[in-house]
């Protein structure tokens, strides 16, 4: 293997759960030259990674299928000898069964896989729990080194550890509050409960992009604790991630923060509302508690993946967790 390209072009936390495939591959072939195809906006993920030789970026939001092409021509003159697609849509499977690379990979999902040298079921579930995403992931490669499991990495520089230094000499916990889906996101007042039950003394970072600024100062705003400041859209995702390593324990929903502490090997304290961390994609730190209500709900989980609104009209499977299990991770 010389050359290989590595697909997932979802979303932020999808592309650093790729990264045990792309982990594995460079300790089977050290020498072969590792690309990856990612969604524009995630690229920066990449910056000054060790061993990432190209990263090609899909603009899916302005001439979605104009760029396709122009990635499949991109592709194609790339002469790769392996292209794992781990993307289980049309869109990456086109790209991948028109690559013309010697062998092909991806799961059975991808409506053009019948088109790729080797097809891998993909199953999620409830009853599936001991399958987490990146197990799954790494059966794509099943056939290429041993069978050990790889965790998710991230490599900031030391320019991104420098940015955060400020924090370095204070005893700190990050928050990343908010998320794509309100059905996976802690509502705001009770992370604000949360934060005023927190003693001064301890500095609270808030995180997260530039969309989740207004929510961040809000929750400052109501919470009247002394020492938090709004950290969301100041850092990118490498500060964010060096950051997040040397944090007493980091506060997140079942979204991407999770999984950059995941790739940190960061403490953290995964709040899951709607959905479960069964589906498996759960934390990954040797640090680590899931915390989620008490209460028996039928409802929950509603979806494989969050909703813009609960279903029910109760949101009980955020509102019914109790603050003292947040505090107990840390204090």
């Amino acid at each position: 293997m010389k050359k290989i390209l590595i697909i997932q072009t979802a979303f932020l936390g999808d592309v650093i759960l790729a990264t045990p495939v792309a982990e594995k591959l460079h300790l089977v072939f050290p020498d072969a030259g590792i690309d990856f195809l990612l969604r524009k906006g995630n690229e920066e993920l990449f910056n000054g990674h060790p061993f990432i030789n190209d990263v090609i970026v899909w603009d899916r939001k302005n001439n979605k299928y104009k760029n396709i092409l122009t990635i499949i021509r991109q592709v194609r003159s790339n002469h790769y000898d392996l292209v794992v697609n781990l993307h289980r849509f049309g869109s990456s499977g086109i790209v991948t069964a028109l690559s013309k690379a010697k062998r092909t990979i991806g799961f059975k999902k991808n409506p053009f896989s019948v088109f790729f040298s080797k097809r891998v079921k993909h199953i999620i579930g409830k009853e599936n729990f001991q399958n987490h995403e990146i197990d799954r992931n790494l059966s794509l490669i099943a056939e290429y080194g041993d069978q050990s499991r790889v965790m998710p990495r991230l490599y900031p520089t030391v320019k991104d550890y420098q940015r955060v230094e400020i924090f370095s000499h204070k005893e700190y916990i990050c928050i990343a509050p908010a998320s794509v889906w309100f059905t996976k996101q802690y509502p705001k007042e009770k992370w604000m409960e949360f934060i005023r039950s927190i003693k001064e003394t301890m500095y609270i970072c808030l995180i997260g992009s530039e969309t989740d600024k207004v929510l961040c100062d809000e929750i400052i705003g109501e919470s009247r604790h002394q020492c938090i400041e709004n950290m969301a859209g100041e850092l990118n995702l490498l500060e964010t991630s060096a950051l997040m390593k040397n944090a007493k324990m980091n506060f997140v929903n079942d979204s991407a923060p999770m999984h950059i502490a995941s790739a940190m090997n960061a403490p953290v304290s995964a709040v899951y509302c709607s959905t479960i961390p069964e589906f498996g994609f759960g934390p990954l730190s040797e640090k680590s508690t899931i915390i989620q209500t008490d209460e028996p709900l039928e409802c929950r989980p509603c979806g494989l993946h969050g909703l813009k609104s609960c279903p029910e009209n109760h949101f009980e499977c955020a509102y019914t967790i109790q603050t003292e299990n947040l505090l107990k991770t840390f204090m």
